[in-house]
């Protein structure tokens, strides 16, 4: 069957219940909860095509299901099945194009809910994956996330195109039964995908959460509330009440999760696998997921309350602020402190896939554009900062400070993190030149630049450094400290001349960060620089194509250094993340490459000793009460 069938297959599909489907009996045993933080003020929708931070992210992941999932043990990342039953069989066609043939296990369904018939979860099927990835298209959804398809999918622009014009024109609804080319039906169980061409990254797209399946029905009854009130697959819920924005958010084990269980696979870097093995993360093995009832995550905006949590014993982990890294690690031997160990916590370092930077928006009439004159403003912003001197006041000297905007490890990188030419400060003899060259003589001329960062952390302090950075060759900055959705709303409204935050890759490909400054990925998407250059473009579109080898990586390196000349950033830095853990959270691998390792977790009530610590349980009345 082809596409055009997705109303028939759903209906039909929505008429079945669940077989054998029971009502879950209450455990006999205390319920098993876990408190752990999200740094920020939360995600800002539960609903995954609206999704766009690592914090939507941590929340949607733990709800929705994507057709993949990377190992949770395996090191480096490798991907295995999720909602298929297997990998998908990849064939390159005489055309140029490429099919993907998927199928799907029949044991998932989607949690109970009243928009079902009965309130029972109906199994998930084929058109329901078609249905979701199609709401990517939908111009009701702002298009925020359609970067991750865009020109990859046979016909699947064109079908866009064709539908945003329609509702534009006032013709008619967003038709989701329209046949696209590339998306087709075989089954309830079996679909297939075909490419415009050969894509390698397609396969690590599978596992953003951007492409977790969703239930029609679910959508249509809730409509624009159904990032309130999330229906997935996913091995938790999240129920009316559960979520107080700015607040915090708590996840119910799903009782009718597909069969998963705790893996026994570890590797294959050796290293890493003995490490695990040290930490007994191989013991679970064949444990039935999730193995926590519920998991409730506070959100912090600034880290102290966090890190006292954190001391008294209610939080399980806790990404080490800078401000508490001397008291919590011995800066010499990078190894946790006596005090620390002493009570049972452990120590977890986190290499990230990470390009933070600060940010020009090159549709500003002053800092944007093409011409010399901004892009020698630019140069000379950046040539002021002292990313050196961030890296030792801010983050323990613990990152690494590289050009372009690929991170370390991954191909791209220049070596030692030095690109042959680049603006990187400080500088100020230099930056004061071109200053003058760009029109601006100490600045004369040159008005406040407004620049927007989040709030928490040391954000602020950071925030005054840069400041003053800026004011020693004459530039004036005015900063504008808003929480972290209202950073990413400025941004996507391109009102943000200047603005800061961090991009962690979604995919171990410089593909993913390369794709920051693809034209056709412009705000809302990620290209939040608004940066557009056809020759970049061209080169970005043929590395695309490419399988990993020298061709791709030297393409790769003159993007790089195109952007590094452009200047639409100032950066860059790679963060370690330095996990300390408490004794009674169990079977914790942090990553941030993927956030759905919530179901991995445990506790051990009876580690659970710390002085004036309390209970996960009993900490939940001090979180649903607000903090």
């Amino acid at each position: 069957m082809r596409s055009g069938t997705i109303g028939v297959c759903l209906l039909a599909a929505a008429c079945g219940g669940r077989p054998g489907h029971a009502v879950a009996q209450p455990p006999a045993a205390p319920l098993k909860v876990a408190v752990v933080p999200i740094r920020t003020d939360g995600p800002k929708s539960l609903d995954p095509v609206k999704g766009s931070t690592q914090y939507d992210n941590q929340a949607c992941s733990q709800i929705f299901d994507c057709l993949v999932q990377y190992k949770y043990l395996a090191r480096p990342l490798e991907l295995q099945p999720a909602l298929l039953a297997e990998m998908p069989v990849v064939t390159d066609n005489p055309d140029g194009t490429q099919t993907w043939k998927f199928r799907l296990r029949d044991d998932v369904y989607f949690q109970d809910d009243p928009c079902f018939p009965g309130g029972k979860g109906r199994r998930l099927v084929a058109a329901d994956v078609f249905y979701s990835w199609r709401r990517l298209a939908d111009p009701k959804y702002e298009l925020e996330n359609w970067w991750l398809v865009e020109g990859l999918i046979a016909g699947f622009d064109a079908y866009k195109d064709e539908q945003g014009r329609k509702v534009a024109d006032g013709k008619g609804a967003f038709d989701y039964a329209e046949p696209v080319e590339g998306l087709r039906l075989v089954n309830d169980r079996e679909f297939e995908v075909v490419l415009t061409q050969p894509v390698q990254q397609f396969r690590w797209k599978l596992a953003q959460f951007q492409l977790s399946v969703v239930p029609r029905e679910a959508v249509e009854k809730y409509g624009d509330q159904f990032g309130r009130h999330p229906i997935g697959s996913g091995p938790f819920m999240v129920r009316d009440g559960d979520w107080q924005p700015g607040q915090f958010i708590n996840f119910t084990r799903n009782p009718d999760y597909r069969p998963e269980v705790y893996p026994s696979e570890i590797g294959p870097d050796k290293d890493e696998a003995a490490s695990d093995i040290a930490l007994g993360l191989n013991k679970p093995a064949g444990t039935r997921l999730p193995i926590l009832d519920r998991v409730e995550c506070p959100f912090y905006v600034p880290d102290p309350p966090m890190w006292l949590d954190f001391e008294s014993g209610k939080l399980g982990f806790v990404q080490i602020p800078a401000e508490y890294f001397d008291k919590a690690i011995n800066r010499r031997t990078r190894k946790l402190r006596e005090s620390f160990r002493a009570k049972g916590v452990s120590l977890y370092p986190v290499p990230l896939l990470d390009f933070i930077f600060r940010g020009f928006n090159m549709e500003d009439e002053v800092v944007g554009g093409y011409t010399e004159r901004a892009k020698k403003l630019r140069q000379a912003i950046s040539l002021a900062f002292d990313l050196d001197e961030m890296n030792e006041s801010f983050y323990n000297g613990t990152n690494i400070v590289y050009d372009g905007p690929i991170p370390p490890g991954l191909h791209g990188h220049p070596t030692n993190g030095e690109a042959p030419a680049n603006y990187r400060g400080p500088n100020l003899a230099l930056a004061k030149k071109l200053l003058a060259e760009a029109g601006y003589p100490d600045g004369n001329g040159l008005g406040e630049i407004v620049y927007y960062t989040s709030r928490g952390g040391n954000q602020e302090e950071q925030m005054q450094a840069e400041v003053q950075f800026c004011r020693a060759i004459g530039v004036r900055i005015t900063p504008r400290l808003v929480d972290f959705s209202e950073l990413i709303e400025a941004i996507n409204k391109k009102i943000a001349p200047m603005f800061g935050y961090a991009w962690g890759s979604d995919y171990p490909d410089g593909e993913n960060n390369l794709a920051l400054f693809y034209s056709k990925n412009e705000s809302p998407g990620p290209n939040a620089f608004n940066y557009k250059r056809p020759e970049y473009d061209a080169m970005y579109e043929q590395a695309r194509r490419l399988p990993p080898g020298d061709e791709r990586t030297a393409l790769y390196i003159r993007m790089r250094d195109m952007i590094i000349e452009d200047t639409p950033y100032i950066g860059s830095m790679a963060r370690i993340r330095y996990y300390a853990i408490n004794g009674w959270l169990k079977n914790l691998k942090p990553s941030e490459d993927f956030q759905n390792w919530y179901k991995y977790l445990d506790v051990d009530e009876s580690a659970r000793t710390s002085p004036g610590s309390k209970s996960a349980a009993a900490s939940s009345a001090d979180q649903t009460g607000g903090r």
